[in-house]
């Protein structure tokens, strides 16, 4: 894990202070989530910087956080999904686009709903606190919108 690793910031747009509003109801309520979500982890001491990397208004909203990292292992740089979808985290050294992290957060959640569905252990996988029908939002977004963020 390469926790100096950089998102790619030319596929991001960066937000103005958390106490500045951008106008868009939707994008502040989706990023108020995407803050209290990311500030639950005890391994983020402070929110440094904000930067949008996709939004759909009503189903998903894609973020990323600079932050101060509570542990040395840590990456500073932390993707947030949030919106009609199980929220999650994504350490930029694992994806540096947008489009990565949709890409690797669609495949941990459709693993997550196959063990699900066969009754199997779902303790080493994505958190998620939803039931198995996420199969059909997994899709929706699988096949319209990652290939949108393809194009970008």
């Amino acid at each position: 894990m390469d926790k100096l690793a950089k998102p790619d910031f030319s596929s991001v747009t960066r937000l103005p202070p958390a106490d500045v509003s951008t106008g868009d109801d939707d994008l502040y309520s989706a990023r108020v989530e995407a803050r209290q979500y990311l500030e639950f982890y005890n391994w983020v001491l402070s929110i440094k910087g904000e930067y949008l990397g996709y939004g759909a208004e009503g189903i998903i909203y894609i973020f990323l956080f600079e932050i101060e990292p509570g542990r040395p292992e840590v990456n500073r740089w932390i993707w947030v999904i949030v919106g009609d979808v199980p929220p999650a985290f994504l350490p930029a050294d694992d994806a540096t686009t947008p489009f990565e992290v949709l890409d690797s957060y669609i495949g941990a959640l459709e693993e997550w709903v196959e063990a699900a569905r066969e009754g199997k252990s779902v303790a080493e996988l994505i958190p998620v606190n939803v039931d198995a029908t996420l199969a059909g939002r997994l899709k929706f977004l699988d096949e319209r919108i990652l290939p949108e963020l393809k194009g970008n």
